[in-house]
């Protein structure tokens, strides 16, 4: 593993963004979108306009902010809120229809997309993201949002060979430059792993135990790269990560034990208990079953399961 926490949770969670559409606009204009099922991401690349959540103010967006959805919400995108919104799904409606236009187009332009996740290893991201997050075009990353939002619209817009793939790894860049500025705009709310992450105080013990899950870590060894006692270091960790230090440990253990039960079907139960710090199987199992709440052989039989039945449909 390596001791970028950020990047080892995005890797499992198997976050992979796609840009789906936009449109231009002119004149008064509304659109109103249907609930997302997965994370919806937009951006502003050409003029403003407004947002409005169900059951929330409307917001005003300018030239390069960028949203994130990922709480169940219909929203509207606006001219003006007060104008009468036409539903999205009859303005996309037809086969591979990605664009559209209202007005003349001239003074408004949107791209957006979706994040997928895993549906099992996707929820560690999926939990902890606030419902919505506005990153505007006036922060100091704006700069890369500029850059990023310019060649994804020349490239959807461009006959190049590879336009596709680059437009996918652009989108993923630019999730991952939400989050970034999310983190570093110190907004986040409550607790969990998102939140330590942007805790200067607590980051040096989960890169250590991100970059070697299978040691025996001490608390005294994770206070210690923090620089703090015992007492205050497993206080300021379970008041940020929301769990104790070596209960984080032992949950991160857990979901790389996952995935290489439903990836390497090849790999012995023994030797995932050993790659993930335990040298017995059984306290291994023990392990595993209250946290994934059954064993690990139940776990991957399940999954070979869903598996080949997911592959039976697919015929």
């Amino acid at each position: 593993m390596t001791a970028d926490p950020f990047s080892d949770i995005l890797k499992l969670a198997r976050a992979e963004t796609l840009v789906t559409g936009g449109f231009t606009a002119g004149g008064p204009w509304a659109i109103r979108f249907p609930v997302p099922k997965t994370i919806k991401f937009f951006a502003v690349v050409k003029g403003g306009c407004w947002v409005t959540l169900d059951g929330e103010a409307p917001i005003r967006f300018a030239t390069g902010d960028v949203g994130l959805l990922s709480a169940p919400r219909a929203f509207v995108l606006a001219s003006d809120p007060d104008v009468s919104p036409v539903d999205a799904m009859t303005l996309f409606s037809g086969v591979g229809r990605t664009t559209a236009q209202l007005g003349d187009g001239d003074d408004f332009a949107h791209v957006g997309g979706h994040v997928l996740l895993d549906p099992v290893s996707g929820r560690l991201l999926a939990d902890v993201l606030p419902p919505w997050i506005h990153v505007q075009a006036n922060l100091p990353a704006a700069t890369t949002f500029r850059w990023l939002l310019d060649r994804l619209v020349e490239e959807r817009r461009s006959d190049l060979p590879g336009a596709e793939l680059a437009s996918a790894q652009l989108a993923q860049l630019l999730f991952i430059q939400i989050l970034r500025a999310h983190l570093a705009g110190a907004h986040c709310a409550g607790s969990g792993w998102l939140r330590a992450l942007s805790d200067p105080r607590i980051a040096p013990a989960l890169r250590l135990m991100h970059e070697d899950p299978a040691r025996a870590w001490r608390l005294e060894d994770l206070a210690a790269a923090c620089a703090m006692s015992r007492t205050t270091f497993a206080d300021r960790f379970r008041t940020v990560a929301g769990v104790a230090p070596l209960a984080y440990l032992t949950q991160w253990r857990m979901r790389l034990a996952e995935q290489a039960l439903r990836d390497e079907a090849g790999k012995s139960v023994a030797l995932i208990a050993r790659s993930v710090g335990y040298t017995s199987e059984s306290a291994f199992s023990n392990a595993f079953k209250r946290v994934a709440g059954k064993s690990p052989k139940s776990y991957r039989d399940d999954n070979m399961h869903k598996r080949s039945l997911t592959q039976v449909k697919d015929i």
